[in-house]
């Protein structure tokens, strides 16, 4: 199991970056969640197999169609215990 911290900046809020977000990381089956943050970025913690984390990686790079991504920040984080479901928060 791997989990991962991620923070993507660009044009993401206003563009339904979290509720696609939302969408592909259940089509993967991570567990986890998203939202906006203060600054304007949004940020995600994604747990589930490499190919799984791996998979959501590349798409954050992408987002959905309206977004404009300049920056895709990714970390490792040790996983506590395994998470259930993906969830969108409110923001930061």
């Amino acid at each position: 199991m791997r989990t991962v911290h991620i923070q993507v900046t660009g044009t993401v809020q206003g563009v339904f970056y979290r509720a696609t977000a939302h969408e592909v990381a259940e089509q993967l089956g991570l567990a986890g969640w998203v939202r906006n943050r203060a600054d304007g970025s949004v940020e995600a913690l994604a747990q589930g197999t490499d190919e799984q984390v791996e998979a959501f990686i590349t798409w954050c790079h992408q987002g959905p169609r309206r977004a404009v991504v300049t920056g895709v920040q990714v970390e490792e984080v040790p996983a506590k215990e395994a998470m259930r479901g993906f969830e969108v928060k409110k923001g930061s």
